[in-house]
């Protein structure tokens, strides 16, 4: 990855040092982003705008297939704003092109927080995985009421996967086609569970698995990656409303490469993995008026 080109030591540091904190302000507002609001099972009307602050701790698998975790804690302010069409809520941001009873059009996003490659011994000497954020269009698909107001849909979302930690420089397109459950359960608790496949072009699947052969090693052979299957991907959240403005979230995911177009890559150390999250968020601010979904 190129680095930018500093003008003094200290300009250079101060540089890095604001991109990281930029890059991990945002990514912790997309893997918080389900806890920000009230669960798509729930219809009742909500504030136009909210303001509040947001805290994450996660612990995720490097990348699918690899054999080590990273772990990272941030504290942050966000804003939902939820407009006909522009809309910053839950995991949408940007438009909302189309909304029928059975089917939307929007943005959607998702985030992996980076790691350096010193920190990980498959890819020990080989260039950082940055800080990734995903953005692009997404359809989702309404596909049955189910009781207590439960919901099955299938989304389709299509992303450009862009690094922070590079100057938003291009890593591929991903396809991530989900089955989503979403309801509610004794407590307060809503919960969502998800089973899904991540596919990605030759770019993207470069990013993550392959070797040119300049950082090819006695251990580590030069690999050619090839688009295809990444991982599956199992899913699980679950979020509480702890009092009238602060709201508790957590996740957990399972990572599989079985049948995965780059299981031979030598950055490949075992079948699966496992992440999980949890997120406090606070509302200090809050619209008067009220939308529904």
């Amino acid at each position: 990855m190129n680095s930018p080109t500093p003008t003094s030591s200290s300009t250079f540091l101060y540089s890095r040092h604001r991109s990281a904190l930029v890059s991990y302000g945002l990514l912790a507002v997309l893997l918080a982003a389900p806890a920000f609001s009230q669960a798509q099972t729930d219809t009742a009307p909500k504030p136009l705008w909210e303001l509040g602050g947001v805290g994450v701790g996660a612990v995720q698998q490097a990348y699918p297939g690899s054999d080590q975790h990273i772990s990272r804690g941030l504290a942050l302010p966000f804003a939902i704003y939820r407009g006909k069409f522009l809309r910053v809520d839950r995991d949408t941001v940007g438009l909302r092109a189309i909304k029928t009873p059975n089917f939307e059009l929007d943005v959607g996003f998702a985030g992996a927080f980076g790691s350096s490659s010193n920190d990980i011994d498959a890819r020990r000497g080989m260039p950082d995985l940055g800080t990734l954020v995903e953005f692009g269009p997404r359809l989702k698909w309404s596909l049955a009421d189910g009781p207590a107001g439960s919901k099955l849909r299938a989304e389709f979302p299509l992303r450009g996967v862009y690094d922070l930690s590079d100057r938003f420089s291009n890593k591929g397109l991903s396809f991530e086609p989900r089955l989503i459950y979403e309801g509610l359960a004794p407590g307060g608790w809503r919960y969502s569970t998800s089973v899904g496949a991540i596919i990605g072009n030759e770019k993207l699947a470069r990013t993550f698995y392959g070797v040119a052969p300049q950082y090819a090693t006695a251990s580590r052979a030069a690999y050619t990656a090839q688009s295809g299957l990444i991982a599956w991907r199992l899913g699980l959240s679950a979020s509480r409303e702890l009092t009238p403005n602060l709201r508790f979230f957590s996740y957990a995911r399972l990572d599989s490469v079985a049948g995965a177009a780059n299981k031979a890559s030598p950055l490949v150390r075992q079948n699966s993995g496992a992440s999980i999250g949890v997120a406090l968020v606070y509302t200090f601010a809050r619209s008067a008026t009220m939308v529904t979904d």
